[in-house]
């Protein structure tokens, strides 16, 4: 994938300095420039964000919410393991979140815990639920927009949870018609 951006962007380089060649240099400083104050912005989000989550983890919310949700999760992932019920629920609540980077490693090793176990259909469930992503913040999106001056940056919260809800049923629904195909 870096190696067909690499090639557009020489591409588009080439095409640009044949075309506007006094305009190339400024343009692309001015890209990098717009992408660091991003890059930056984007950061300071997900610091607050990440940190909120370990602050979580640490006073207890972070169980106690898990607690609260594990009878809800045994079912859904049809498992007894509390270990891996645990970082299945705080993966699925950083995603909620839209915490960016915390879910990945939570999910990771909640599928190794399921695998070990012999549960294919949890670990394929976590995969589907984590791709499809159903987000009450999407906090990504939303600092984007602020940092991209929106005036309203708050106006794809009702449409990024209705469509992100209408996936994650699709899928998970998918993956139930393929757990009765095969089972």
């Amino acid at each position: 994938m870096n190696a067909i951006f690499a090639l557009v962007f020489l591409a588009a380089g080439a095409v640009f300095i044949f075309t506007d060649p006094e305009g190339f240099l400024p343009a692309l400083l001015s890209g990098g420039e717009k992408a660091a104050a991003l890059s930056l912005s984007l950061l300071a989000s997900y610091c607050v964000f990440l940190g909120f989550f370990k602050v979580m983890e640490r006073c207890g919310l972070a169980e106690r919410l898990a607690r609260l949700f594990s009878p809800a999760a045994r079912r859904l992932f049809s498992t007894q393991d509390r270990e891996a019920v645990y970082l299945a629920s705080c993966n699925l609540s950083a995603n909620m979140l839209g915490l960016p980077g915390m879910p990945t490693p939570l999910g990771v090793k909640a599928t190794e815990r399921f695998l070990a176990g012999g549960n294919e259909y949890a670990a394929d469930l976590l995969f589907v639920l984590n791709a499809t992503s159903l987000q009450l913040l999407p906090t990504t999106v939303l600092a984007l927009r602020i940092a991209a001056g929106s005036q309203s940056p708050a106006d794809i919260l009702l449409p990024t949870l209705l469509s992100t809800l209408l996936s994650t049923l699709i899928g998970w629904g998918l993956l139930r018609l393929r757990r009765r195909r095969y089972a």
